[in-house]
C-alpha cells in the first residue's frame, strides 16, 4: 500500500508575501493590534528596543538609525510607549497602551515579508493573548 502524499498548504501569511511579490507591489503594511499583553515588558523601553531588533533580525530588515522609545500621554487613555524605527525599506513603528495592555504595531516596507511571522512573534513577544492582523497591499 502506498502512502498517501501530504501536502502542506502555504499560510495566509505566506500567500500574501507571494501575492506581493507576483504584483510587483510597492510595498505591503501590516497593523497588529495584540489585546491582553504582559504589562511589565510593554512598559519597558529596554524591552521594546530588544523587540525591535529581534524582529528586525527575523524579517531580514535592515535597521536605519536607532530605535526611538518615547514615553508620553497626558491622558490615562493613550499614555505609554510609542516607538519608531526606520528601516532601510521604510518603517516599523508601535504605541503601547498602558491603561488597556494591548500593543498597536505597524510594519511597512517596500520588501515583502510574512506578515503571519510578525504578528506570531509579536503576540509571543508581549505575551498577548490575541490580536488582529490586517495586511494591505500597496500599488
Amino acid at each position: 500500500m502506498q502512502a498517501a502524499a501530504v501536502l502542506e498548504c502555504p499560510s495566509e501569511g505566506q500567500r500574501y508575501l507571494e501575492a506581493a511579490k507576483a504584483q510587483k507591489v510597492w510595498g505591503m503594511a501590516s497593523a497588529i493590534d495584540i489585546y491582553d499583553c504582559n504589562p511589565e515588558t510593554i512598559r519597558d523601553a529596554d524591552e521594546i528596543r530588544r523587540f525591535v531588533v529581534e524582529l528586525c533580525d527575523l524579517i531580514e530588515m535592515k535597521r536605519f538609525g536607532e530605535t526611538q522609545v518615547v514615553h508620553f500621554g497626558e491622558s490615562e487613555v493613550v499614555a505609554g510607549y510609542s516607538m519608531t524605527q526606520l528601516i532601510e525599506t521604510s518603517l516599523i513603528s508601535a504605541h503601547f497602551a498602558n491603561l488597556t495592555n494591548t500593543t498597536y504595531l505597524d510594519v511597512f516596507s517596500c520588501k515583502p515579508y510574512d506578515p503571519e511571522l510578525v504578528r506570531d512573534f509579536a503576540q509571543q513577544f508581549f505575551g498577548g493573548r490575541r490580536c488582529v492582523l490586517q495586511v494591505t497591499l500597496r500599488h
